[in-house]
């Protein structure tokens, strides 16, 4: 009696199915999930069939038919591109946020600054209501300068101080006594050698030249950061990519075990392989804003951009006073250089005797208000923060998404692995194009990087380096970019002309919609790497 026993046995044993048991498959759910995405039954087998066909997902049985895996291949494409684009416009939410608080502080900040000159120069009398065209020019060419304009600030200020010397020397003459206009020409090349107005124009043009470098190099940044991301978060994927999200997202469903998420690890790794080249921008991304955290915080160092700014017309007025103080000294220097413009008569009180005793702010006295200086804190605070948790942005994206196709805490044994219902063995890869050469999951050849995004790796780097030059002070060759600051071809929606409405998002469970870019509300504050990533603040 034992050799039947013993028989019969071993027939059952041979009989069991292997690691994933045939209770737990099941094809009934597919044909409503089939259809969920937009596909018709026409393609679905009536019943479970041999796996021969497949080109993606794991040989054996399969509910699944060649047509079906091409659709269900093309659609993980889709909606992993889906993801992709939607996280870039999340960052370029976050970039253009930045760059209105900014330009929105700093225009303020200039146009009060404008207005303040009448207070100022006031008791300069007719040397400021009949100049009032010459300060209005400064102003304009200060802001055309901060829009991108092919403007040179070290030749404005000096052409400002020459034009000014000339209309003040010219009122401090008697009346009857005329100025030919070679003659006040030479009265304006005294500006660099007799330094009529003291210091004055020296320390305010370093001043002003060093605040509007940075602010203008700071917006290009914030600029140039959303284009880089809308650029990249359009990139194909490719072929290997999107036969290794087929095999990640939908194989399980062909398998009948559509219940079943992807191991984490293994999600890293197909993710790390489609995103290997946007993960070598994550060097010079990480240089770009930190080197832009910098310029932010050099805006609050002394003298800070508010003081600068606010102290012009004080700075303009201190000036004119320091002239009309000493007009007789730097006249008969004059005289020596350019010889006696003509024979003084009676002529008309000159200017610095018409001049009020007002008691006109001087830049030394000059201290902007709490206020301000507390919103500027705020301003630099708020910059550096939120550039500060997009640092990682291109390294974490990976895990981003993965977030979506295999949430955190999927039991690590039971688990779709590419081929079953069971561990991951693979260890996951590094990040970047160079640390995929031995990616299990994706197929790549690490010898041709996207050339897209090396063109965009090359522009981070150039940006970093007009960066860390407008630290210095020094003026940077920048194009003319006031279309782009208009928001023309930009990446970021800038001039308020936003939209108000974002794709939706996809997800990968079985009762899905089929894939469509619906739009969701204005009020949704982020989007899910936003919501995922840096409430967690990246897991570093």
């Amino acid at each position: 009696m034992r050799l039947p026993v013993l028989l019969c046995v071993l027939v059952c044993v041979c009989a069991a199915p292997g690691p994933v048991a045939g209770a737990e498959r099941s094809c009934s759910d597919l044909p409503q999930f089939y259809t969920g995405k937009g596909f018709t039954l026409t393609d679905v087998p009536q019943t479970e069939m041999s796996g021969e066909h497949l080109r993606m997902c794991p040989q054996g049985p399969t509910c699944c038919t060649s047509t079906m895996e091409e659709n269900l291949a093309g659609l993980s494409a889709r909606e992993t591109e889906g993801l992709i684009r939607e996280a870039g416009r999340s960052l370029q939410a976050v970039f253009n946020g930045l760059y209105r608080s900014f330009d929105t502080y700093f225009t303020e900040l200039h146009g009060r600054s404008e207005r303040s000159l009448q207070e100022a120069l006031s008791p300069l009398g007719p040397l400021y209501s009949q100049n009032t065209r010459l300060y209005g020019d400064l102003y304009n060419d200060l802001r055309q300068y901060y829009r991108g304009s092919a403007v040179n600030l070290d030749e404005t200020l000096s052409e400002f101080w020459s034009r000014l010397l000339e209309r003040t020397f010219k009122a401090s003459v008697p009346t009857d006594v005329t100025l030919s206009e070679d003659y006040l020409e030479c009265v304006a090349k005294q500006q660099e050698t007799l330094r009529p107005f003291g210091d004055v124009p020296r320390d305010m043009k370093a001043k002003v030249i060093r605040s509007f470098v940075t602010a203008r190099s700071f917006i290009q940044g914030l600029i140039m950061s959303g284009e880089v991301v809308r650029k990249v978060s359009q990139v194909s994927l490719s072929p290997e990519c999107r036969k290794a999200l087929m095999k990640l997202v939908y194989c399980p469903h062909c398998r009948g075990l559509a219940s079943v998420k992807p191991c984490s690890s293994y999600c890293s790794n197909v993710m790390k392989g489609c995103l290997a080249n946007q993960a070598d921008l994550d060097p010079e991304w990480q240089n770009l804003i930190d080197t832009m955290i910098q310029v932010a915080s050099s805006f609050s160092a002394e003298p800070s951009l508010d003081v600068v700014l606010s102290s012009i017309p004080a700075r303009i007025y201190e000036a004119v006073q320091f002239l009309q103080e000493n007009m007789d000294t730097f006249t008969a220097r004059v005289y020596q250089t350019c010889g006696t413009p003509g024979e003084s008569g009676t002529g008309s009180p000159t200017v610095h005797e018409q001049r009020k005793k007002s008691g006109s702010l001087t830049a030394s006295e000059y201290k902007p208000s709490p206020t301000a200086g507390f919103r500027l804190e705020m301003q630099v605070s708020d910059l550096s923060s939120k550039l500060r948790e997009m640092r990682q942005y291109w390294i974490q994206l990976p895990m981003a998404l993965c977030g979506k196709v295999a949430p955190v805490g999927a039991g690590q044994d039971k688990c779709w692995n590419g081929i079953t219902k069971a561990r991951y063995l693979p260890e996951v890869m590094g990040d970047g194009l160079a640390n995929q050469i031995n990616n299990p999951e994706v197929e790549l050849d690490i010898t041709k990087p996207d050339m897209i995004i090396r063109q965009q790796i090359m522009q981070l780097k150039i940006m970093s380096n007009r960066l860390k030059n407008a630290l210095e002070g020094n003026d940077v060759d920048f194009q003319d970019a006031s279309d782009d600051i208009s928001g023309s071809g930009s990446g970021m929606c800038l001039g308020g002309q936003c939209s108000r409405s974002r794709p939706g998002l996809y997800a990968y469970a079985p009762d899905n919609n089929r894939v469509r870019g619906a739009a969701t509300s204005q009020t949704r504050l982020c989007s899910f790497l936003f919501c995922f990533v840096f409430s967690f603040h990246f897991l570093t």
